[in-house]
C-alpha cells in the first residue's frame, strides 16, 4: 500500500507542478494578493458561479494529498490529532512552495487565498477519509490476528518446509 500511495502522490504532484507552474502567454497580469480573503471576496462579487470555479479549483488542487500523504506513511497506530497536525502542516508548506516558485514563473500570479484555500482542501479531506480508513484497516488487522477470515479470498499459504539447508565450509585441501 505504501508502494502504490508513493507512486500516487508522486504523479498527483507531477500534475499540480505542471497546472501551477507553467508559464502562461497573457496579455496582462493582476499583481499579487498579498491580502487575506481579499481574493475571495472579489471571487464572491463575480458571481457564484465564477467564485465556486474559483475557490472550488484552490481547495481541490491539493486535497488528494490530505489521503495521500497517510497513506505514504502507512502507520495506522498514530494519534489523530499529530497525523491532522503533520499533513496539514506537510500541505501548508507545499502550497507555500508553490506560491514562492511563482513568483519566477511568467503569466502566474502569487495569491495568499490559494494558500489558505490550498491547505483547507487538505485538512478537509484527512479528516473526511483517513480516520475511517486507519478504522478499517485495523480491524482487518485485528482479525487477522484472531485467525479469522477477512471477507476478501485470500489463497492459501503452503505450510512450511522446515529451516533452510546449510552447507558445512569444508577446509581447501593441501
Amino acid at each position: 500500500m505504501r508502494a502504490a500511495g508513493g507512486v500516487l502522490l508522486a504523479a498527483h504532484l507531477l500534475v499540480v507542478a505542471w497546472i501551477t507552474l507553467r508559464p502562461l502567454d497573457v496579455p496582462w497580469v493582476s499583481a499579487a494578493n498579498l491580502e487575506p480573503l481579499a481574493g475571495i471576496k472579489a471571487d464572491l462579487a463575480r458571481g457564484p458561479e465564477q467564485a465556486a470555479r474559483q475557490i472550488g479549483g484552490a481547495l481541490l488542487l491539493l486535497a488528494p494529498l490530505g489521503a495521500l500523504l497517510p497513506l505514504v506513511g502507512g502507520r495506522l497506530d498514530v494519534s489523530p490529532l499529530a497525523s491532522l497536525a503533520r499533513t496539514v502542516a506537510a500541505g501548508a508548506l507545499l502550497s507555500l512552495g508553490i506560491e514562492l516558485l511563482q513568483t519566477g514563473v511568467p503569466g502566474q500570479v502569487v495569491d495568499i487565498d490559494s494558500l489558505f484555500l490550498n491547505t483547507l482542501g487538505v485538512a478537509l479531506v484527512h479528516v473526511a477519509v483517513v480516520p475511517a480508513a486507519r478504522a478499517r484497516l485495523r480491524r482487518r488487522r485485528g482479525a487477522r490476528r484472531r485467525g479469522v477470515r477477512p471477507r476478501a479470498h485470500r489463497p492459501r499459504e503452503e505450510a512450511t518446509q522446515g529451516s533452510t539447508p546449510t552447507i558445512p565450509r569444508v577446509g581447501i585441501a593441501p
